[in-house]
């Protein structure tokens, strides 16, 4: 029988995919039953999602401890559950501990020791929900697209297999095919149905991302050369000693040949979680506290008792490894070196940089968002922004957590600049589409920052309050950020221009619409009672204890943003202006969409804890406890 949550992650990432592939069949004049199909594939992934998290939910340890912090019990955490699963699949035959915990591996290229290795937690969860949500209204608002339709719903559903199996991959060979195969998709949806400019807006787009792609397979080459012997089943080493000794001493080595192969045997490997592990070990060895790393306990043996100096013993190694080999073969290694570490982590963060977008990488985005048809620029703004903070959060700080300390400033400053440069450039368009996407990079802005309020020892609470933060603001931004989209392709249809000076007058004619948007611009702007307000004063508390000088130039640009945002829909609703008093009020399909997220948007404000915090918050405790052992 299979596993039951190797079947649910599959049926999550692939279900959309086969129902691209299954419009092929359709007859080519079906256009309203493939918008059917394809609208069922998208609620399909949507349920699938749904009871992903409420499997999930039930793991979750929700009630406090003694001192009144969140638990995460260690079944909830993902690296020790991608720890068991990667122990079980080591076996000859992969033997399943437990069907229900949500992460599963299974070999894929033996030969390269990549493997099909899916999991979920509170980071990546929330994030799969956004896409599987903005991807269905988005099909709902395709509903005019009248060009090739079987064409563009197969690219959009392709498109979502693409970032959602990028959410929920552990190896970092399977993320890096998922993150690549969301390129071409976006680029044909943009360079066939965009606007008049398409063409050069999809090549831009195309040539930023290969950019950031080529940072990450060069970090994705030079990862796999690092020797993680000591981070990984010992059986496994042991077997692989035996093969080589086989091979070079016959086939019946005695035992010291085996021993002295064992010396010699090297694992590669694209594994998140061991590749993290060796990151936080270089961290300890390069910080001077290399006495901290020692071997884990057995699985289902007891923690060592609280206090004392057990409780400062990090437990890295595999159970089994003599930790002071493992700490000489690892400094050993070029990983282990600052200049390894800087070079690397670099390379990650310009990989998801792009896609954040960080200033001054940006430049694609204006011109996408303007080109792009209306669905598409949902799922660009509501979704793919995300995967550059999402590949900050599971690669490139607990891969190089070293250097991430050592530049966190730089970082925040990087994080600092995008809000404040968005904020400003947002005020001077007069086109809806760019006003909006710079707002996007500004937004975003504040996702760097979160992660980069690096605090250890009596600090890491804020720090958790950060990250916490940035997780929150990336679903509040997609759930607002792809409503405003919507808002703006609704009176594109009317008006045909994107002018903001031009419109006006619009609450008169259409008031359920003006009243749904205000919601949506209110939720952006961070107001209080909505979602843009929770993740900012989070992102911008920890902040504040991490660096005064950058959380007030952050916290000023609270003004700016409000400035634009209010004067956008001011001149877009109010007044009166006889060009649009003739404008038809939502249609039910409009209002179909731009209702639920103008709901989630004052849901989410308003029951933060309840709808989010309850299942991202033990997930990022226990990403900030891992990374912040420097104390």
């Amino acid at each position: 029988m299979p596993e039951s949550d190797l079947t649910w992650l599959s049926l999550l990432v692939f279900l959309p995919a086969a129902c691209a592939a299954s419009l092929l069949v359709f007859p080519a004049k079906w256009h309203e039953a493939m918008r059917w199909w394809a609208l069922f594939g998208a609620a399909g992934a949507l349920a699938v999602s749904l009871c992903v998290v409420i499997g999930y939910y039930s793991m979750i340890d929700h009630y406090p401890d003694a001192n009144g912090f969140p638990r995460y019990a260690t079944e909830t955490r993902l690296d020790s559950r991608a720890d068991r699963a990667a122990s079980d699949a080591a076996q000859p035959i992969p033997k399943v501990v437990q069907s229900d915990d949500w992460v599963t591996r299974r070999p894929w290229i033996a030969k390269f020791g990549a493997q099909y290795a899916l999991g979920v937690d509170g980071i990546s969860l929330p994030l799969i929900l956004l896409t599987t949500v903005v991807t269905f209204f988005a099909v709902v608002a395709s509903w005019k697209i009248e060009t090739s339709v079987r064409g563009y719903l197969s690219l959009v559903l392709l498109l979502e297999t693409g970032v959602v199996g990028a959410f929920v991959a552990l190896d970092f060979f399977l993320f890096y095919v998922f993150y690549e195969v969301m390129l071409v998709p976006m680029f044909v949806l943009i360079g066939l149905w965009g606007g008049e400019r398409r063409r050069y807006a999809a090549l831009k787009f195309v040539v930023y991302t290969l950019l950031g792609s080529v940072g990450l397979l060069v970090a994705l080459i030079g990862l796999y050369t690092v020797n993680v012997r000591d981070f990984v089943d010992q059986e496994d080493v042991k077997q692989r000693a035996a093969e080589l000794a086989k091979a070079e001493y016959g086939q019946t080595p005695t035992a010291e040949q085996v021993a002295a192969a064992h010396g010699r045997v090297a694992v590669h490997t694209f594994d998140f979680v061991t590749l993290s592990k060796v990151g936080r070990a270089v961290m300890l060895v390069l910080s001077g506290q290399e006495e901290r790393l020692a071997a884990q306990a057995k699985f289902g043996e007891a923690p060592p008792p609280a206090g004392g100096e057990a409780a400062r013993r990090v437990k890295l190694f595999a159970p089994g490894v003599n930790a002071d080999d493992a700490v000489a073969r690892l400094k050993a290694q070029p990983v282990c070196t600052k200049e390894f570490q800087y070079l690397f982590f670099g390379l990650l963060f310009l990989g998801f940089a792009v896609k954040v977008p960080i200033v001054p990488l940006h430049s694609w985005l204006p011109d996408a968002h303007v080109e792009a048809p209306t669905p598409i620029s949902m799922i660009l703004a509501g979704v793919l922004l995300k995967l550059g903070g999402y590949g900050l959060i599971r690669v490139a700080f607990p891969v190089c957590p070293w250097a991430a300390s050592e530049l966190a400033w730089w970082v925040g400053l990087v994080g600092v600049v995008g809000i404040v440069y968005g904020a400003l450039v947002a005020m001077g368009q007069t086109d809806f589409k760019k006003l909006l996407a710079y707002s996007s990079v500004s937004h975003m802005g504040f996702v760097v920052l979160g992660l980069a309020a690096w605090g250890s020892g009596t600090h890491s609470q804020y720090w958790q309050w950060g990250v916490n933060g940035a997780v929150f603001q990336m679903f509040a931004h997609g759930v607002t950020a792809a409503g405003l989209f919507f808002v703006v392709g609704v009176v594109y249809d009317r008006a045909h221009h994107r002018d903001v000076n031009r419109f006006g007058g619009l609450k008169e004619p259409m008031p359920l619409y003006s009243g749904l948007a205000a919601v949506l611009f209110f939720a952006s702007m961070g107001l209080p009672g909505l979602c843009g307000f929770v993740g900012e004063f989070m992102v911008l508390a920890a902040a504040w204890d991490f660096s005064p000088a950058l959380a007030a130039p952050a916290i000023l640009s609270v003004v700016l943003t409000a400035g634009y945002l209010l004067w956008t829909w001011q001149r877009v609703f109010l007044g009166t202006n006889p060009d649009t008093q003739a404008f038809p009020e939502v249609s039910p399909r409009e209002a179909a969409v731009l209702v639920p997220f103008a709901a989630l948007a004052v849901a989410l404000g308003i029951f933060p804890q309840a709808i989010l915090f309850s299942w991202i918050d033990p997930s990022v405790t226990g990403w900030v406890a891992n990374l912040s052992v420097l104390k």
